[in-house]
């Protein structure tokens, strides 16, 4: 069985690929990053808007094209090489993943062919704060109130899809948070060109959005969906450092010859090629069961969100080291990377969570065949 991307899928990430280098270059993250007025590079974001990225896995009677969750990971790949300051993921990946699996077909009518365009930006609120899964916002009689961090793009979103507690126990709502009841604060945070936000609801109207009281397994559904793109995401950087590293080793002299040349420095290379593949095996494990709707889909994700995770964090720490010195320095561009390895490896939870997850699956997987 093949799993490896398709003819069209290579072209249309070739394609994703020529289009990024020319609109989002390395100077257009630092901008984002010196700028403390900028959350995000709003020129790129209308950019790709135009090109109907936004709207990949919306159907086309929404404004969307309508392709398949391998055509998204392809573009989640190219995004990752270029580290894209833009809330494509929390849009995407996330909120345009629940509307289409949870919303009312008013909901979808009114909102996807907005998202579609760029209009409308969209973030999930689910937890509270580190180390605190106690839930307690709540939603009565129709109106939620709450305090949400930290919640990735929740300053720039226009709208969010809130976990909270009602009576049948924790549901999803759709809030707008351009509203005099939301009240946002900017936090700080390792990678600034992905801002993070502080959400507090004061009695703010809400729509429910799903069965009741299924929120917690909605969204563990969706994170499933959204682990494997965001394995992509982090293939895709985890690559582009590999990359970064090998051209500066065969430039860089020392004792007469390219650093490349010395053993060690080929051993840690060898090791960040090694890692790659593996996460990359993993993720395209997981775009199979996703494409498919396999029943391992939670294993796969949590397989891939691993092995992706480790992959760039490991690609990032290791090139700071064969960069040596200036690996360390802002002019370098190894620590914008090393930003994204972190923030992606906390937007979906910690890795402890997914190896609790694949524990379980395999669990699970072992009880069956025996």
């Amino acid at each position: 069985m093949n799993f490896d991307y398709s003819i069209d899928q290579l072209q249309l990430k070739d394609e994703a690929r020529r289009f990024l280098s020319g609109t989002c270059s390395i100077a257009s993250v630092r901008q984002v990053l010196d700028d403390k007025n900028k959350s995000f590079d709003i020129d790129l974001w209308s950019s790709i808007a135009d090109m109907g990225w936004l709207g990949a896995i919306i159907p086309e009677e929404q404004g969307g094209l309508a392709l398949g969750a391998t055509e998204l990971c392809a573009l989640g790949e190219e995004l990752g090489r270029a580290i894209a300051p833009i809330p494509f993921s929390s849009t995407v990946y996330l909120f345009t993943q629940l509307l289409l699996h949870l919303g009312t077909s008013q909901q979808r009518d009114w909102l996807l062919p907005e998202v579609a365009k760029g209009a409308v930006i969209g973030c999930v609120a689910s937890s509270e704060g580190p180390g605190n899964p106690e839930l307690k916002a709540r939603v009565q009689g129709g109106k939620l109130s709450g305090v949400k961090l930290p919640v990735t793009d929740g300053d720039i979103a226009d709208y969010a899809i809130v976990s909270a507690l009602d009576d049948a126990g924790t549901s999803l709502y759709l809030a707008a948070l351009k509203s005099l009841e939301v009240n946002r604060t900017l936090l700080t945070t390792i990678d600034p060109s992905r801002s993070v936000a502080e959400i507090t609801f004061n009695k703010v109207a809400v729509e429910p959005l799903g069965p009741p009281g299924e929120g917690i397994a909605m969204l563990r559904h969706i994170f499933d969906h959204a682990a494997i793109y965001t394995a992509f995401e982090q293939i895709g950087g985890a690559d582009k450092v590999l990359e970064m590293t090998r051209d500066y080793a065969l430039e860089r002299y020392a004792f007469g010859r390219s650093i490349g040349s010395f053993q060690a420095v080929k051993h840690k290379m060898a090791n960040m090629y090694v890692r790659n593949q593996i996460a990359r095996s993993n993720a395209y494990f997981g775009a199979w069961a996703l494409e498919e709707g396999n029943h391992e889909l939670p294993k796969a994700a949590a397989a891939a969100r691993i092995a992706a995770t480790e992959a760039f964090r490991f690609a990032t720490k290791e090139a700071i080291e064969i960069f040596g010195g200036i690996g360390t320095t802002w002019e370098a561009d190894c620590h914008l990377f090393y930003r994204r390895a972190k923030q992606l490896s906390l937007m979906l939870g910690p890795t402890a969570e997914w190896r609790e997850q694949l524990a379980a699956e395999l669990e699970i997987s072992l009880n069956v065949n025996n």
